[in-house]
């Protein structure tokens, strides 16, 4: 199967030198994530088209930076499809004809196909896409070369959820993994094995703040990332609320008003 890389065009703190789609030449033209519809990034696609129409749009998660393109894409003219698995709370902002996709579900893309799998924590609706034929795991957010990924605890993140997602993928052992940010991982089993191992030492961490009398999420960001940039504390936030709710359900910690205690 033929992948060419389409920059986004988005960059950003949060999304670092921008998103990364995909598009699958073949019968089936397809597009993995639809960016946020910047000029260059329709102009990069158009290019790579090279006259042929865009088939379909297979979008990994509803997060703005995935799927926000969207509507600039159908804009184009082409019969293009766009397939998601249902988020109702976001898909409503991104006004295009969504078709649902589900766990295991084989969508035809390229020359070959794509098996969808359900790979929530991230974000709830978020998928990943194996093409089973080559080993090929298109990950969008779940992995990122070089750094970790945040888990907004507040807008449907899970950090349960998104350890027991990487031990699916962990188990797959693709041959090659394309991220929606960032280089392509050369090593999904050890990126893995740090995450998790970077997760149980935050876990250490927030229980150290909290034993010493941070209480508060604030307070515990102070704690655990004094140096921090102010416009990344927000973000930070949200992975400390996703640690607490863990260990809240694990009978760690427990929860009184805004404050949390150790047990």
């Amino acid at each position: 199967m033929r992948i060419t890389l389409i920059p986004g065009c988005n960059p950003g703190p949060y999304t670092g030198a921008g998103n990364n789609t995909y598009l699958l030449s073949g019968r089936e033209p397809t597009l993995i994530d639809a960016a946020t519809g910047e000029p260059g990034h329709l102009g990069a696609l158009a290019a790579a088209l090279v006259g042929a129409p865009l088939s379909r749009v297979l979008v990994t998660h509803g997060h703005v930076d995935h799927a926000s393109g969207a509507p600039g894409l159908a804009a184009r003219g082409h019969e293009t499809t766009f397939h998601k698995m249902p988020w109702p709370a976001r898909d409503a902002k991104y006004p295009v004809d969504w078709r649902p996709l589900a766990d295991e579900d084989v969508v035809e893309a390229g020359d070959g196909a794509l098996r969808v799998l359900h790979t929530p924590g991230h974000a709830p609706d978020h998928v990943c896409f194996l093409d089973e034929a080559d080993g090929t795991l298109f990950c969008g957010d779940m992995l990122i070369q070089g750094g970790t990924v945040v888990v907004p605890a507040s807008y449907g993140g899970s950090l349960t959820q998104y350890l027991a997602s990487l031990a699916r993928i962990r188990e797959l052992r693709p041959n090659r993994v394309l991220p929606a940010h960032g280089p392509e991982i050369d090593d999904v089993t050890a990126l893995i094995d740090q995450y998790v191992a970077h997760r149980r030492r935050r876990d250490g961490e927030i229980l150290a703040a909290l034993r010493a009398g941070s209480t508060t999420q604030a307070a515990i960001v102070q704690a655990v990332y004094p140096e921090l940039a102010m416009e990344l504390r927000g973000a930070a936030g949200e992975s400390v609320l996703a640690h607490l709710q863990k260990l809240e359900a694990e009978g760690a910690v427990r929860r009184h008003d805004a404050a949390w205690e150790p047990i």
